[in-house]
């Protein structure tokens, strides 16, 4: 029995963030698609950081390309600057203040299509506030933080990325795509670089890129953006790890009399977060206070509940 030849795959790109945000526009498949600043073309992106024909994207065959045309601030792909680059599903892509998700497109594109795309995006940008349409937002479920950290570092862009989760806000300042300063909820006992690191574990919730904030930090953050994804990605992954001992952020953890276990066995670093229970209690205000990172202070804590220097409740 003859097996019938596969359908190539379809595209479309995705826009996640910028002036489409929440749009899609389909890739024909032996069709330059040109996105740019000038309204004569597929995809109109009017904001001063796009070039006139800024990129163009093409699908011939399996083989999914986007090209920059010479523009000024550059195409990035994932983090990195291209002049050319295959593409593939997943990958995320930086105009100007667009970030575009290449996705699988539902059914066939045609070329009928295209203009219903490009008046669905109109609408789409009509439906944005004036605010939002002159910076960067989306979706931390779209576009992770580390990915979104990577885009902005290569890209080198200032500026104070807000994020918000819940009932919590968090502003991570930058200077030219390096990050200098980090907030959750303006609390100045947490430093920066410890509340960096939280902020890399929120998956979902909403992000804005404002203007600048030229004051200067007293904690001012000094390692390069890339080792802080590298040291945070690695501090998830020990986190994880701890998950099952740790208890909640919200229990209360008390110091059992009598006390059976000798002090003496415990170094500086455990002796430091063994007070803070017995001032503070609660798991969280221990990790605020403490000197040490939260994966450092959990790690003790674990530690001292397992040798029953601490208890829950």
């Amino acid at each position: 029995m003859e097996v019938p030849p596969s359908k190539p795959r379809q595209y479309a790109l995705r826009f996640i963030s910028g002036k489409y945000q929440g749009g899609e526009f389909p890739i024909v498949p032996e069709r330059e698609l040109v996105i740019g600043r000038s309204n004569d073309i597929d995809v109109a992106l009017i904001e001063d950081m796009v070039s006139r024909r800024h990129a163009r994207v093409l699908l011939q065959g399996d083989s999914l390309v986007i090209e920059d045309l010479g523009s000024t601030n550059g195409t990035f792909v994932n983090g990195e600057k291209v002049r050319r680059a295959r593409l593939k599903e997943g990958d995320k892509i930086l105009i100007g203040t667009s970030i575009i998700r290449v996705a699988l497109a539902d059914g066939e594109p045609a070329t009928s299509s295209e203009s219903d795309a490009k008046i669905k995006l109109q609408e789409t940008a009509a439906g944005r506030r004036t605010s939002q349409v002159r910076t960067m937002t989306g979706n931390l479920s779209e576009v992770g933080l580390v990915d979104l950290l990577q885009l902005f570092t290569t890209s080198k862009k200032s500026g104070v990325l807000v994020v918000r989760r819940d009932e919590d806000v968090g502003r991570i300042h930058l200077r030219r795509g390096q990050i200098v300063h980090a907030s959750i909820n303006e609390n100045s006992d947490v430093p920066a670089l410890k509340a960096m690191y939280r902020l890399l574990t929120w998956e979902h919730g909403t992000f804005e890129l404002e203007p600048p904030d030229e004051r200067e930090f007293a904690d001012e953050i000094t390692l390069s953006t890339e080792a802080i994804l590298m040291e945070g990605m690695r501090q998830i992954d020990e986190m994880k790890r701890l998950q099952p001992s740790l208890p909640p952020s919200s229990a209360h953890l008390s110091i059992p009399s009598p006390l059976s276990p000798a002090l003496r066995e415990l170094n500086h670093t455990e002796l430091d977060i063994l007070q803070l229970a017995f001032n503070h209690g609660h798991v969280e205000a221990i990790l605020n206070r403490s000197k040490v990172s939260d994966l450092e202070t959990c790690e003790v804590l674990v530690k001292l509940l397992q040798r029953n220097y601490l208890r829950t409740g």
